[in-house]
């Protein structure tokens, strides 16, 4: 009975090759953020900075998300900012994680991997987690397949 109640963190990953070199992979998803986010996905209806400067580590943003039809707000910082190789984005008002890590392949290409893990359910969505699990994994596969769109069209 004591693992009824337990936290089994929601995760989906996806991966993908991008024809384009690691360095503009990483603008695309880190230093132009707030550009590029909402057209990799377009459930952001709103996304603000909330601090000053550069995209970086510890930057924190505010993000306005319409999924499924349900309208969410969540503040999240950037947990991880290793250039060329990884952001990592993680809710301050809501337990999830974002995570791109990005790896050169050859001078041209790069494989980008995206994880997205909720990290928590709440109460009464427990019932409904394999739903959550599912909508989640097609999320990771969306991701990954808009930003590969729209980068090797850009």
């Amino acid at each position: 009975m004591l693992g009824l109640f337990k936290d089994t963190p929601v995760i989906g990953k996806a991966n993908t090759i991008i024809h384009t070199p690691s360095e503009k992979l990483f603008n695309f998803i880190g230093n132009d953020l707030l550009i590029n986010y909402p057209r990799w996905s377009p459930e952001v209806k709103e996304l603000e900075k909330l601090t000053d400067g550069p995209i970086k580590l510890g930057t924190q943003c505010r993000q306005v998300r319409i999924d499924q039809g349900n309208r969410s707000e969540s503040t999240f910082k950037v947990k991880f900012f290793d250039i060329g190789e990884r952001i990592c984005f993680e809710g301050v008002s809501n337990p999830y994680r974002c995570d791109y890590v990005i790896e050169s392949v050859n001078a041209l290409d790069s494989r980008i991997t995206f994880i997205f893990e909720l990290l928590s359910l709440d109460l009464h969505v427990r019932p409904f987690e394999k739903l959550v699990r599912i909508a989640v994994q097609d999320g990771t596969e969306r991701t990954v397949k808009n930003i590969k769109k729209l980068i090797e069209a850009d």
